[in-house]
Order: structure tokens, then sequence, then C-alpha cells
């Protein structure tokens, strides 16, 4: 007869393997799920300026400032197993050397939670004894919010024109003045509840029911020559740009 720590592992085995088999599922079911991303950018200003990356620091580079108008709808990468979405745009230039690859830079980016995560389920909620409230209810700032009710609309609807850039790129060479055939691209990753990390799918390529992006890359421009005149900026000093005060989650 089984003793009492044998009947427990058992039931722990059993456990673990239902739990297992139910997260495997969970994670290749939304292969069935549609993607249709799409997203374009466009160029709005750019600047090249002389700066250092800190203050102490003898060496001077050139920094360029993009400025950018961005218009996306990912609503459709968001589903059950979706925990949130990191977005980036990316600035795409040809090195100095021909052999070597193209350079790039991550200018901008944010994360979109799902709305499993802003709004977390509650099992109270269903026995009457306290009433939905979302995660940033608890910010001084979001008190007179706190009272609407949650979007209907899944999250993922960028309108962000005119924005700043997070983090002004400079190259390992240190120039970047009238370099030629630059372009932005916005990319991303779906980062789900349980499986594996989802990356930019690019146009024309798909998977199933999964389809690249439509769009997302500008056309091809020069950065500007640097000014000889031009004020020397410090960036560990205050030099970075702040993030765009746009909210980027447009909610029902």
């Amino acid at each position: 007869m089984h003793s009492t720590l044998v009947r427990a592992q058992n039931v722990f085995g059993f456990f673990t393997t239902v739990s297992f088999c139910i997260g495997a599922l969970v994670a290749l079911s939304v292969v069935i799920s549609p993607q249709n991303p799409s997203a374009s950018i466009e160029l709005k200003n750019v600047q090249v300026v002389k700066g250092r990356p800190h203050y102490y620091s003898n060496k001077k580079e050139e920094y360029a400032h993009i400025k950018f108008d961005l218009e996306a709808d990912f609503s459709s990468l968001f589903n059950w197993n979706t925990k949130q979405l990191f977005v980036y745009v990316l600035a795409t230039y040809p090195s100095l050397s021909p052999s070597s690859p193209p350079s790039e830079a991550i200018i901008w980016d944010t994360i979109i939670p799902s709305h499993a995560q802003t709004h977390p389920f509650n099992p109270l909620t269903l026995l009457g004894l306290s009433t939905p409230t979302s995660l940033s209810s608890h910010s001084p700032s979001s008190k007179k919010s706190s009272t609407k009710p949650p979007p209907k609309d899944l999250p993922g609807k960028l309108h962000l024109p005119n924005t700043r850039p997070k983090y002004q790129i400079t190259d390992i060479s240190g120039r970047l003045a009238s370099r030629r055939n630059v372009t932005l691209e916005v990319g991303w990753n779906v980062q789900p509840w349980i499986g594996a990390l989802t990356w930019t799918m690019p146009e024309g390529k798909g998977l199933g029911r999964w389809e690249g992006v439509k769009g997302g890359r500008s056309k091809e421009f020069d950065m500007p020559a640097l000014k000889g005149a031009a004020k020397e900026e410090v960036v560990g000093e205050g030099g970075t740009p702040k993030p765009a005060e746009a909210s980027p989650v447009v909610g029902a």
C-alpha cells in the first residue's frame, strides 16, 4: 500500500504534467489568432550637433536628433496570451566601410501593456466585495480617470505627430553629418504570458494567419551638414531629449 508521501508525489506529478500541457496549448493557440499590423512613419526634422558623452569627457562626437510622425495600428497583435508589446523606432544608415553591415540605432521606444495587465481580474468583484480598478488608478494623476470604465477596444493604436526622440544617436566613428540613405523603421516585440517571444515580421512575409507589417518604413533621407557655429552639447547633462508627451495608447 502506498504511503502518504508517495501519493502526494503522484498528485504533484500529475498536476505539473497537466499544467505543462495546458501552458503548451495556450502558447500554441495564438497561431490561430490573425495578425495584420500596419504602421506609417515619416521624417519630421533632423539636426546634427557636436557634443560630449558626459561633462568630463574630452572626446567630441556628432549626435543626430531626429523628429518623426508615427501612425500605427498594432491592435491585432493583442490576444488572450499577450502580456505587453514593446515598440521601437530604428534608424538605419550605411556604415563608412563598404564591407561592414549597416549601422542601426534605436531612437524611440515604448511599452504598451495589455488590457489584462492594466485591469487585472479580481475574484472579489464576482461577490460584489470590490469594484474593478486598474493598476494605474492608485496614482494621483489618474484619480479623475479611475471612475471611467475600461476601454472596450484593444490597445495598440499609436498617433504620435511631431514626436521627439528619447535617445540621440551617434556613430562608432563619431561622425554623422552628411550621412546619406538614412531610413526610419518601426519594429516590435510581442511578450506573451507564456510561450516564446515574437518579433517584427517584414512586409510581404507571413506565417499562417499572421501577416507582415504593412508599411512601417520611411523614405530615405540624408543627414544635414554640421554647422560650425553650433553650440556644443553635453549629452549626459541634459542633451538627451525628453520622451514624447503624447499617450501611445488610444482607447475608445
